[in-house]
């Protein structure tokens, strides 16, 4: 089967532009890990379109390239990046601030990092309580504000030629909201933008903005953001890939890695305590419990879908879970989650899990937004659009279809991932069925 008969894929000519609100730890750490691999001085560690082979055919053809030479990615040369920050740091010098890279290597890639300055913010203080700044653009209504992004965004890729974009959120979390009247269609959003409409959060005007501009967008905290009627309708009607909400990093990725492992076995679940101290700005933001509260939904939603308590209530259907996050300066970037589970096995008898991970928050997100980055461009080029549910394997509230449960297990993110890779070019799907192996 050739590739013509599933996905035409346009080629990945030119530079890609990557703009991102928030240049903080996150957005620093990546751009300056980019800079370092392509200087030869560290390794995409993390990263699947890198680093990640993918199986072809039969386990006897021996046929596993790597992800990269199997699809047409944009390569890391023609990366560049640009953005919205309420701070006036460069890149360089918010990356120093940030402090999860040592001083010597910024230093290798001081150049490039110290060109990037940060375009005005669109910011609210009611959608972020605890941080404030200077670079912010002040004039006019949401929407006026809206079409200002929007002329960042032409002036950012006029002036670096690229040929192509995609934007995705490195900001803070937003206090938590639901959708309401005004996020159910492009007209009630724009006209909502025209009346400064409360409901209205900055994340939004900003994928309003790449949507308007034809560029995919992705969400890596857990606001609301696109994941709304009008945004949605707009990314289709404008074919251009969406998906989020939030980079599943540090504790919520171990529970994506051990709640499908003790389900598989059919062990039950009594009780998940988590805690967190973490020192960094996000940890700050998230002191303020309306931004917390954004957290600790995305957070809490992973086990119930995971262990399906409708489905098997003697295991799971009483299990207390909860989760907490607390500010702690001292530890930077150098985030800590603890896990207690309470479990029980055979005729009920009690057991317990303890997990310590000292994990670097902005180490494991920095991989992940390269890869979201170059899949989304793929996808745009691909012809795709809408919610890109393959892409779930890199969030904690993965977006999905009205009607649809999200797919927590990584395993089976994992498993989608790699065969929606295989689909767009033309390539067996794997099931692992395994049993022409044994005819």
């Amino acid at each position: 089967m050739s590739n013509r008969d599933h996905v035409n894929i346009a080629p990945a000519e030119g530079k890609l532009g990557v703009l991102i609100p928030g240049i903080g730890a996150v957005s620093t750490t990546f751009m300056a890990g980019v800079e370092a691999v392509k200087r030869g001085i560290g390794q995409p560690v993390g990263s699947l379109t890198q680093l990640s082979t993918i199986r072809l055919g039969k386990r006897t053809d021996n046929k596993s390239p790597y992800i990269k030479d199997f699809v047409p990615l944009a390569g890391l040369d023609d990366l560049v990046f640009g953005g919205w920050d309420i701070y006036e740091d460069t890149a360089y010098d918010a990356a120093m601030k940030a402090q999860v890279l040592e001083t010597s290597l910024l230093e290798k890639v001081r150049e490039p990092l110290q060109a990037i300055k940060p375009m005005k913010a669109v910011f609210e203080q009611e959608y972020v309580k605890r941080i404030n700044g200077p670079n912010v653009k002040k004039e006019g209504t949401k929407f006026d504000k809206a079409q200002a992004l929007i002329q960042d965004i032409r002036d950012f890729q006029k002036a670096n030629k690229v040929s192509r974009s995609v934007m995705i959120w490195c900001g803070s979390t937003e206090v938590f909201h639901r959708p309401s009247e005004v996020h159910q269609t492009l007209a009630s959003l724009e006209e909502g933008m025209k009346k400064n409409h409360p409901e209205i959060a900055p994340s939004q005007i900003y994928a309003y903005a790449a949507l308007m501009s034809g560029i995919p967008f992705a969400n890596g905290a857990p606001n609301l953001t696109h994941d709304i009627p009008a945004l949605l309708d707009l990314s289709r009607d404008r074919n251009l890939p969406v998906c989020g909400k939030d980079f599943k990093t540090g504790q919520t990725f171990m529970k994506t890695l051990i709640a499908p492992g003790l389900k598989a076995r059919m062990l039950g679940m009594s009780g998940w305590f988590s805690t967190n101290i973490l020192g960094n700005r996000d940890g700050e933001v998230l002191d303020d419990p309306g931004s917390f509260k954004s957290k600790e939904e995305t957070k809490l939603s992973v086990l119930d879908t995971i262990l399906q308590p409708q489905l098997y209530p003697m295991l799971y259907k009483d299990l207390f879970h909860a989760v907490r996050i607390n500010y702690y300066p001292p530890r930077g970037d150098a985030k800590e989650g603890w896990d207690n589970i309470d479990i029980f096995g055979w005729l009920g008898y009690p057991m317990q899990i303890k997990i310590d991970f000292l994990c670097r928050d902005s180490i494991l997100a920095a991989p992940l937004v390269l890869d979201l980055v170059l899949f989304l461009d793929l996808a745009q080029r691909a012809g795709m659009r809408g919610i890109q549910e393959w892409l779930s394997f890199y969030f904690k509230a993965p977006m999905h279809a009205p009607g649809l449960y999200p797919e927590h297990d990584i395993f089976i993110q994992l498993m989608k991932l790699k065969n929606t890779l295989r689909w767009m070019r033309g390539e067996d799907l794997i099931t692992h069925l395994g049993l022409e192996y044994y005819d």
